[in-house]
């Protein structure tokens, strides 16, 4: 079978030509320390939106990836096995089901944590862990100790990835995995969920620092060419593409639940907004509205860490501290707000949007090879300003094609609990009892980062009256007591009690095991925990 040009890949910045999709999903990070991507975006194919209109998720989910996944790499009846079991662990039938928030202002919210650990990167995780094993199966049939392959999967946590890394990979023959989180800045709840597997091959690693600290950490052992000759690293976070492809899906299945939906005027437009931190999640809308997805715009929603939000607004991509009053906060540092997933000062995968944009503008008319690698070099120029001098900035004309397809809004602390209590005080949607997202009174419970969403799609609403908004709800409010707690303690009907899923209830007081890492003893220390506990 032939392979189009969407089923190889290469690096961002500028090399690795030609890899199939097992390798950049086993690989993870590029040899040169670029990030992998697809030498060509596909488009959705003719008549898709008839075609794929009462499909499932599932079925949605194979259409995509075979655009991006060869059937000479995996089978179509083994690529369906794979998804199918993936979300076979989801508490909805419709793995991320679309609800009406406020109909008045057409105001969707796209519930993305009905995965085993209550958050949206379960959507991704769940089938990535199904990846590896089924690449594993099949490099290791027939062998036996030493001759079979090993991988190591390492990973940074600023809350949510860990605990659905872990639950996607516990108990995986022949894979081991270490998940760094930034000690006391992860919330109690996202805590507990990682530390509470007790599996052989699971290792959490609390390192003293922040996420930025964990990720650097990552990064610098896949950049390591010794760590990388003696084991098979392979990375769960974001910058592996397999994560953004499983992401695309419900971009296009909440398209599709909103136009079915009887209050949608057909011909309206479409904008989806995102709590965003690493960039992976909006990034996965901006491939799905390039391959045709008919979305007017994506609006990147940041908290008070606004790296993304700066740069929208003035071309300056730098590190600086954020807009605030903390003393605590240092110059190039990061802020820790009530939306700590988001807590991040350097956004992973910006750098592929980059590449694209670096390639549109600047690719100049020669052959297809050259501009490729002329973005790729522009690129690397520019995350080397980014690491020697604290930021960079780009061409107006840059900056004007990010605009095309994205927007941004800042929203701050104060703003996300006027949010979360405006929510609740004024939309009662519909929904089972047992969603864990309604109080009493019916008020419907939003979490911190999907209410810096909901904030930024009040204003998009108000700029954009008659457009139909889904803001992506990326976790369930039980993991952030604290902050729901500060928004509705006090409010008719809200008890945190009646928010808590029976999956929590007693998960703090359990067994846990957990291996710190002392702040300033960088990466080798890791090494050291790597070496200790995987046999080569």
């Amino acid at each position: 079978m032939s392979v189009t040009d969407s089923q190889r890949y290469l690096s961002t910045r500028g090399s690795s030509y030609g890899l199939s999709f097992e390798d950049v999903v086993l690989k993870g990070l590029a040899p040169d320390g670029g990030l992998f991507i697809p030498e060509a975006i596909p488009q959705l194919p003719e008549g898709w939106e008839t075609k794929w209109r009462n499909y499932s998720f599932q079925e949605l989910a194979f259409e995509i990836m075979a655009l991006y996944v060869s059937p000479s790499e995996i089978p179509p009846e083994d690529m369906k096995d794979i998804i199918n079991r993936s979300y076979s662990t989801f508490r909805s039938p419709d793995i991320t089901p679309l609800v009406t928030l406020d109909e008045s202002k057409q105001l969707h919210l796209l519930e993305l944590f009905c995965g085993p650990t209550f958050a949206f990167k379960d959507v991704a995780l769940q089938f990535l862990g199904n990846l590896f094993e089924y690449f594993l199966v099949r490099r290791n049939k027939g062998k036996t100790g030493k001759d079979r392959h090993q991988l190591v999967v390492i990973g940074a946590t600023s809350g949510d990835t860990g605990s659905a890394a872990i639950y996607g990979l516990r108990g995986k023959q022949d894979a081991s995995v270490f998940i760094l989180h930034p000690k006391g800045k992860v919330s109690p709840i996202q805590e507990a969920q990682m530390t509470t597997v007790l599996d052989p091959n699971v290792h959490n690693l609390s390192v003293e620092g922040s996420f930025d600290d964990c990720q650097d950490m990552v990064k610098a052992m896949f950049g390591d060419p010794e760590m990388n000759k003696v084991y098979h690293l392979a990375a769960v976070n974001s910058i592996n593409w397999a994560r953004i492809l499983a992401q695309m899906t419900y971009y296009v299945h909440s398209y599709f639940s909103l136009i079915k939906s009887p209050t949608y005027t057909q011909g309206k437009p479409v904008r989806f907004v995102v709590p965003s931190g690493n960039f992976g999640d909006i990034l996965a809308g901006w491939f799905a509205k390039q391959m045709g997805l008919p979305a007017e715009r994506l609006v990147i929603a940041t908290n008070e860490n606004d790296i993304l939000d700066r740069f929208w607004r003035t071309g300056h991509y730098t590190k600086k501290a954020p807009q605030t009053d903390a003393t605590d906060t240092q110059p190039g540092s990061v802020k820790a707000t009530l939306s700590p997933a988001m807590d991040i000062l350097v956004s992973s995968n910006f750098e592929r949007l980059l590449w694209f944009l670096a390639f549109k503008i600047h690719g100049g008319d020669d052959d297809i090879t050259k501009k490729r690698q002329r973005a790729g070099d522009i690129v690397w120029g520019w995350l080397d300003d980014l690491k020697s001098k604290g930021g960079f900035s780009v061409e107006p004309a840059v900056l004007e094609a990010a605009k095309q397809d994205l927007e941004s809004e800042r929203v701050s602390d104060s703003q996300t609990i006027d949010t979360i209590r405006d929510t609740y005080s004024t939309c009662y949607p519909p929904a089972p009892a047992s969603s864990g997202t309604r109080g009493r009174s019916g008020g419907y419970i939003l979490d911190p980062h999907s209410a810096v969403g909901v904030a930024a799609s009040r204003r998009s609403i108000d700029r954009n009256p008659g457009t139909y908004h889904i803001s992506l709800s990326t976790a369930h409010p039980a993991k952030f007591a604290h902050a729901v707690d500060l928004a509705l303690s006090g409010q008719e009907g809200y008890h945190f009690d009646d928010v808590l899923p029976p999956e929590f209830v007693g998960l703090e007081s359990k067994e846990r095991r957990v291996i710190e890492v002392p702040a300033g003893e960088g990466w080798n220390a890791v090494r050291k925990i790597v070496d200790a506990n995987v046999a080569v």
